[in-house]
């Protein structure tokens, strides 16, 4: 097969194709960015001058425009509203600021209240000879049979069209599905009832009723037509509930902000032209425009659309704000740093968005079922008609009829696909209203069964910001030796490092400039400094360079009982002094074990500290096992060695050296205040770090599968009831038979109740 070069003539190089794409790019106003360094702005793709990573482009403002996508079928995703190919169900907003099908709805409404205005006196017409009254309105029976048509088809043609097109669609797509199943039905009644007023004398004579007409069922299709457009209408209309949470959240995004020129001045522009760098001016009461970094000002900033906390935060010069949230009385100046689909609140809707459109194990068993569902109910149908005919009571046409027609419409499979999805979609849009993030379906279900969490200790029990609280040397003088600790530490991006180098900031010391800097993962730093050789980490690491640090261990120790980490230091080869750096615990860090332990969590926290400071740790906390001078690529390992044991293990941590173990855990739970990559790794991440979000999203989780699981046993039982009596199994016992039109009511409340089941995990508390 030759190679066609779609760019046409003059194009016949991937490099002149690229060429081409960066002029496209730069006559569009595209700006590029790079993903580690953020600050870093060009007009052009390229490379980032200072990691060398390829440069993305900017995405200048959060997606605004509109995804729809089937409750049943997520893969189907469409730029406008409408109908799902495969199953025929109304799509719903999952993304951007679309309409909400309001137009659809609108559409509904009418077609419905035209379809009661005609199916009232059809059915008054039709029902009047079973209570005895047999001239009513004076009309015959062929002239009744015209006024059944003149009322019946207007119902099922123009009411029912949207049933009936889908029912083609279905056809034409090889795609069964719930219309498929009603189109048959309401079919098959019309057309025969079409027959019987146009052509009568093409029946013989067991088709005709004791007055000599043929019977009609132009009531029962237009009654089933009516009933399955009120069905879609009150699911329409409570479906336009499940995407309620991302509408919200967007909503929460302001339209404009002020940036200050390079005069000083301050001019108000659209959110889309802010780009990172800019200044912004975030004035009392607004909301903060994006994620930044204060410069001038003091303020509070209200913080409860995402942390969900009501106590507005104190923010002044270096403190961090994000997009959305609200100022209170005092004026700030900030730096842009994340600007659209990069800001916390654009990643939120986006991470949402694509979960709501995954699947969960459980759904499987619904999938295989409804892909073989219809094909069965056909055929039960079938079975039924001809066991009527042949075995059932005069007149056997009608009871043949009539039987199957109701459970073609009694078997609609609607409620079974809608049992898994709409609860999943249900329970994420409420964790993202309380800061609990699912990646995906899968994430939810999981989580359920999780009784042993592993939580990294720094920045996931404690604050993950370190200070340097004792310092003690020995032959040098201690300003020098901090100097010189910190000098090392300053290329270090440790949490415990830095927390050193702001420690002697702190003091006034001036870090000395380093040679020869080499970092060993999880053990410790060594550098130069005026032809000293200076070695900075634990207890162990100095050991195998070597040095002799027992002089220190006593001091080490009473430090380690009070939850300090230690650091050695040593000039020379001589241990010459240590230092403490203590992180702080959460506030909620305490209370949230609690409750994990109360409903039966095994806790277990990882750590490099030494095994006293993680003891120390563990007593504070009711930390059921602590695991010390863990390393970094250690971590997989031990939640590795806890899923042989048969345990379901969620891991939590921030950092990117958590990303493996957050991967390899059954469930990763990312900190919020962590680190992208950490978040990127997770199945859940709570946005304001705080480890009651993974109490709560436990109880989110067992109240979604408890939801589903009720969703599944009405649908399968609703359809393995409802089946057998339209057939007719309690005729010959009881002489009950199924209306067709009894059929089509209840298979349209069966999809309404598992949709406002669902919408009841709007009401749990978390």
């Amino acid at each position: 097969m030759a190679n066609v070069n779609p760019a046409g003539p003059g194009t016949t190089s991937h490099s002149h194709q690229h060429d081409a794409a960066q002029k496209a790019a730069a006559a569009s106003g595209t700006r590029y960015t790079c993903p580690m360094h953020p600050e870093i702005v060009r007009d052009a793709a390229g490379s980032c001058p200072k990691c060398g990573m390829t440069l993305i482009p900017i995405r200048d403002a959060i997606p605004r425009a509109a995804e729809y996508t089937c409750p049943m079928h997520p893969e189907i995703r469409s730029p406008q509203p409408g109908s799902c190919p495969k199953c025929g169900m109304t799509l719903v907003l999952v993304a951007g600021t679309g309409e909400t099908d309001d137009s659809e709805l609108r559409e509904l409404t009418r077609r419905l209240w035209i379809g009661v205005a005609f199916s009232i006196p059809l059915v008054v017409l039709t029902m009047s000879p079973m209570v005895g009254i047999h001239d009513l309105f004076g009309l015959q029976p062929r002239p009744r049979g015209w006024v059944e048509f003149v009322l019946g088809t207007p119902v099922v043609l123009w009411v029912g069209w949207p049933i009936l097109r889908k029912f083609w669609l279905s056809i034409v797509h090889r795609a069964l599905n719930m219309y498929t199943l009603i189109g048959l039905g309401v079919g098959l009644a019309y057309i025969f009832s079409l027959a019987a007023v146009l052509v009568p004398g093409w029946f013989p004579q067991e088709f005709r009723e004791h007055d000599g007409a043929v019977g009609t069922y132009f009531e029962a299709a237009a009654v089933i037509v009516t009933l399955v457009i009120l069905g879609d209408f009150l699911q329409l209309r409570a479906m336009g509930q499940t995407s309620q949470a991302i509408q919200q959240l967007l909503k929460l995004a302001p339209n404009l902000a002020w940036r200050l020129r390079d005069d000083g001045g301050e001019e108000q522009v659209p959110l889309e032209t802010v780009t990172v760098g800019n200044r912004l001016r975030v004035k009392p009461g607004e909301k903060v425009p994006v994620d930044g970094t204060v410069l001038e000002g003091t303020s509070r900033v209200d913080e409860s659309m995402i942390t969900g906390e009501p106590v507005p935060v104190a923010k002044t010069a270096g403190g961090k704000v994000t997009g959305a949230t609200v100022n209170g009385n005092g004026s700030l100046l900030i730096r842009a740093e994340r600007v659209g689909a990069d800001t916390l609140l654009a990643r939120i809707v986006h991470m949402v968005g694509e979960a709501q459109r995954t699947r969960a194990p459980i759904q499987r068993l619904a999938d295989t079922i409804a892909a073989y569902f219809v094909q069965i109910v056909v055929v039960i149908a079938i079975v039924t008609a001809l066991a009527w005919w042949f075995f059932g009571p005069e007149p056997k046409f009608g009871y043949a009829f009539l039987n199957a027609v109701a459970v073609l419409i009694i078997a609609c499979p609607c409620a079974v696909g809608l049992a898994t999805p709409i609860s999943m979609t249900v329970a994420m849009g409420q964790g993202a209203r309380v800061g609990i993030l699912f990646r995906n379906a899968e994430a939810i279900e999981r989580m359920r069964d999780i009784d042993t969490l592993v939580v990294d200790k720094t920045g996931t029990l404690t604050l993950g910001h370190p200070a340097l609280t004792d310092f003690v040397t020995d032959g040098i003088p201690e300003n020098e030796a901090l100097a010189l600790v910190a000098g090392v530490e300053q290329l270090s991006e440790h949490p415990i490092g830095l927390a050193i180098v702001e420690g002697a900031r702190a003091r006034g010391l001036t870090p000395q400039s380093v040679g020869a800097f080499e970092a060993i993962n999880g053990l410790g730093v060594q550098a130069d400094i005026d032809g000293k050789r200076v070695l900075v980490g634990s207890g162990g690491f100095l050991t195998q360079c070597g040095v002799d640090t027992q002089h220190w261990e006593t001091r080490a120790e009473a430090w380690r009982a009070e939850a300090k980490t230690v650091v050695f230091f040593a000039v020379n080869g001589i241990a010459a002094g240590i230092a403490a750096v203590a992180d702080p615990i959460k506030d909620s860090t305490q209370g949230a074990i609690a409750t994990l332990k109360k409903s039966g969590v095994r806790v277990v926290m990882l750590t490099g500290d030494s095994r006293s400071t993680a003891e120390a740790v563990a007593r504070q906390l009711g930390i059921d096992e602590a695991l010390a001078e863990v390393l970094p690529e250690d971590k997989a390992g031990h939640v590795k060695r806890l899923q042989a044991e048969g345990r379901k293990v969620a891991m939590a941590g921030d950092g990117i050296n958590d990303a493996p173990a957050l991967a390899q855990a059954d469930v990763g739970i990312a900190m919020g205040t962590g680190t992208d990559v950490a978040m990127e790794s997770a199945g859940v991440t709570l946005v304001k770090g705080d480890l009651r979000g993974i109490a709560s999203a436990a109880v989110l989780s067992r109240a979604t599968m408890r939801n589903i699981r009720q969703n599944l046993a009405f649908a399968f039982g609703y359809n393995a009831l409802g089946i057998p009596i339209a057939a007719g199994v309690l005729y010959p016992v009881f002489g009950l038979l199924l209306s067709p039109v009894f059929a089509g009511a209840a298979m349209a409340l069966s999809s309404v109740s598992v949709v406002t089941n669902a919408l009841r995990l709007n009401r749990i508390k978390l």
